[in-house]
């Protein structure tokens, strides 16, 4: 299974690419991703998957892209 990752911001730099393909021997959950990109479990991420908004949870399929960005607050 193949799936797509973007990263945004400050992740880009934790994680060594900004953009990238990856395969996936079996089923994976977005969660499981974060950790296979060294995005750590304990930074808050927003994750989105074809656009709409997924939890860690949520199990990946074939050709699924995946844009993981840091949580930023301000106004």
């Amino acid at each position: 299974m193949k799936v797509t990752v973007k990263l945004i911001g400050p992740l880009i730099y934790a994680a060594g690419f900004s953009e990238k393909e990856l395969a996936l021997s079996g089923p994976a959950t977005a969660g499981e991703l974060l950790a296979r990109v060294n995005v750590g479990k304990n930074r808050p991420t927003i994750i989105t998957c074809n656009g709409k908004a997924v939890s860690p949870l949520d199990v990946l399929v074939d050709g699924d892209r995946l844009v993981i960005s840091p949580i930023y607050s301000g106004g």
